[in-house]
């Protein structure tokens, strides 16, 4: 699993902090990561981490699998539905050499965090560690991070993974990715009629 936890003690490092359900929520991810992009950046590395069994582990695996075949010449994804990074397969799948030259990594993962920061989704500056909620070592990955706050940073909670709902893992995913591919296609000089992924 490639749970990790965010807390209100890194409230100075987060950079963005948008509720999932929020109508505009792509624009603002689109807003903050595009802030984040250095200039000649020739590609982008998407790694969702996570579970595709268990519900609450699912958001990096969803995003992965709505952003496949978008942007094919820019954007590479690793991680979806079909071939999971999780907890045993993240660091054999996953390293320096995995990324081309001049390329940035945005790694996707679900967290826990404080009770009025659930339900949001956090694009944060710098790599991230998943693993940490649950428990794991995994090594840091990414330029960027966008984590989706599922569940409370409570212990007692952390069997609710399993049954966490779906629709707010998709709904959160689907968010994300649009969020994701606005910002390819501004990032990039696509057209502004060249489509995004469409999600309904």
């Amino acid at each position: 699993m490639g749970i990790s936890s965010v807390t209100t003690s890194l409230q100075s490092q987060i950079n963005q902090v948008i509720p999932y359900n929020h109508r505009l929520a792509p624009l603002y991810i689109r807003q903050a990561l595009y802030s984040f992009i250095p200039d000649g950046t020739e590609h982008i590395y998407v790694v969702g981490i996570g579970s595709s069994r268990i519900n609450g582990d699912s958001l990096g695996p969803f995003v992965g699998t709505m952003l496949n075949n978008c942007f094919t010449e820019r954007l590479t994804v690793l991680g979806n539905l079909q071939f999971p990074l999780d907890a045993t397969t993240l660091v054999q799948e996953v390293t320096p050499i995995t990324f081309r030259r001049n390329s940035f990594v945005l790694a996707v993962d679900s967290v826990f965090g404080s009770e009025e920061m659930v339900n949001s989704i956090v694009v944060n500056g710098g790599s991230m560690v998943p693993g940490i909620g649950l428990g794991n070592i995994l090594p840091p990955i990414g330029d960027c991070s966008i984590k989706g706050v599922i569940l409370e940073n409570d212990p007692a909670l952390k069997n609710s993974l399993l049954c966490t709902d779906l629709h707010l893992v998709y709904t959160m995913a689907a968010a994300i990715a649009k969020g994701i591919s606005l910002t390819v296609r501004q990032y990039f000089k696509y057209p502004s009629d060249h489509s995004i992924l469409q999600i309904s």
